[in-house]
């Protein structure tokens, strides 16, 4: 292969966070030196998890649940993701596809636009259910996010052909076969769990000026081009999307909107553990690779780092601006990320990660579910307590409610690592 053709692939699977890690790492971005060496990771103090601001200890779920979760989760929200919106009073469905068989008859495909406001020619996402046809009770459902429009990477010709966002800013036909392949659908039916998906590009488009054409544009006051320091960055707009979906599901009374799980990868699985976070309708989360940003220990300075991910010239405009502030003083910081996957608990969060990914750090991912231990642990729920990392394939965490497993691999999500979430799925919901 070609050197520029080849760089021009990873620079398109970098742009959807999936590229593979290229085995000479990168030892600068952004102009900021990358660290690739345990023994070059200095010491660092985690913020405790179970003493309040004033001091006050957490023994107890309830102290946990009244006291410490809503200020961890206000400075959460107003910090790293972004104040988000409530659901919009204007919002409304268009069920287009009221139910379709599919996949030789075992399930029931609905197709749904989502409109976020009166203005139905353009604030909207669509969504793709489908449902067991032998369930007899209302079913459980994964509904994962996607880097492609759902007709991408699901093999149903009945699909809507729905529209993406070029690299040049430009919104095109999703007619053309997709770099993330096809995703079984039928895997989930057989479960008996149903399957839903959106495309992140119709809340809000992944690059640094696309909230001009997001839904985050329609929040801002006249005049302004860009959200307070503390509002909504595009992470927090996708999860938003997540919500508005989820609205959708209890209207249906097909759906058990009381036990949907929530999957994404990369930034799309900082976006499911967000999403979850704020939203606790959301049963459960799968989040993939998430990450610095995401599962990953910030002040563990192996791979991306805070101030990589929030540089202007990168993904500055996925988090709330005031983030980047921290960047050069995480010590600052009054949480890290053992904050946000303990503020899942008591709700089942699986992090799925890769023995290679060494930009997203898997191991810091497994010290921040090892220091959010305690927090399940007061809910009596099973978590990695344990001081030893699991090898790469060690199934011996994954089915804990914080649960941990670690693929053979790099930054991706694997063909097997599916069975593995329908098996969590299948103990949880």
């Amino acid at each position: 292969m070609k050197k520029a053709t080849f760089t021009a692939l990873l620079s398109l699977f970098s742009m959807f966070g999936l590229a593979q890690q290229p085995a000479n790492r990168p030892t600068l971005v952004a102009g900021i030196p990358v660290n690739y060496q345990e023994d070059s990771v200095a010491a660092y103090n985690l913020p405790r998890l179970l003493t309040c601001s004033d001091g006050q200890r957490v023994t107890s779920s309830k102290i946990w649940a009244k006291k410490r979760r809503p200020e961890l989760l206000k400075w959460v929200e107003e910090i790293q993701f972004g104040k988000m919106p409530a659901r919009p009073k204007a919002m409304s469905f268009n069920v287009f596809d009221k139910g379709t068989l599919a996949f030789g008859g075992k399930a029931l495909r609905k197709q749904v636009t989502v409109y976020f406001t009166k203005d139905t020619s353009d604030w909207k996402m669509n969504l793709v259910v489908y449902l067991p046809v032998a369930a007899i009770k209302p079913s459980p459902l994964l509904l994962s996010i996607s880097f492609a429009a759902y007709n991408q990477v699901i093999e149903d010709s009945g699909l809507l052909v729905g529209t993406i966002w070029s690299r040049e800013g430009k919104r095109i036909k999703a007619d053309k076969p997709s770099a993330f392949g096809k995703i079984n659908v039928e895997q989930f039916i057989d479960a008996g769990i149903g399957f839903a998906m959106v495309y992140y590009g119709d809340i809000e488009p992944d690059f640094k000026d696309g909230i001009k054409y997001g839904i985050r544009s329609k929040y801002l006051p006249a005049g302004q081009t860009d959200v307070n320091e503390n509002e909504w960055g595009a992470i927090s707009a996708w999860a938003w999307g997540l919500s508005r979906a989820m609205d959708y599901f209890q209207t249906d009374k097909q759906i058990d909107s009381k036990r949907v799980a929530l999957q994404g990868a990369s930034r799309l699985g900082k976006t499911v553990l967000w999403a979850g976070i704020h939203d606790t309708r959301f049963k459960m989360v799968i989040a993939s690779i998430s990450g610095e940003g995401g599962a990953a220990l910030a002040r563990r300075n192996y791979g991306e780092t805070v101030q990589h991910i929030t540089d202007p010239s990168r993904y500055l405009y996925q988090f709330a601006p005031k983030y980047h502030s921290y960047a050069t003083q995480l010590d600052k910081l009054p949480f890290d990320a053992h904050a946000l996957v303990a503020l899942m608990a008591p709700r089942p969060l699986l992090l799925q990660t890769g023995s290679t990914d060494y930009w997203s750090d898997p191991k810091g991912e497994f010290l921040s579910a090892q220091a959010a231990s305690p927090v399940y642990q007061l809910f009596n729920k099973q978590a990695p307590a344990t001081s030893a990392m699991p090898a790469a394939g060690d199934t011996s965490l994954l089915m804990n409610e914080l649960g941990y497993f670690m693929h053979e691999g790099g930054h991706t999500v694997l063909p097997t690592d599916w069975a593995h979430f329908i098996a969590y799925m299948k103990k949880y919901l």
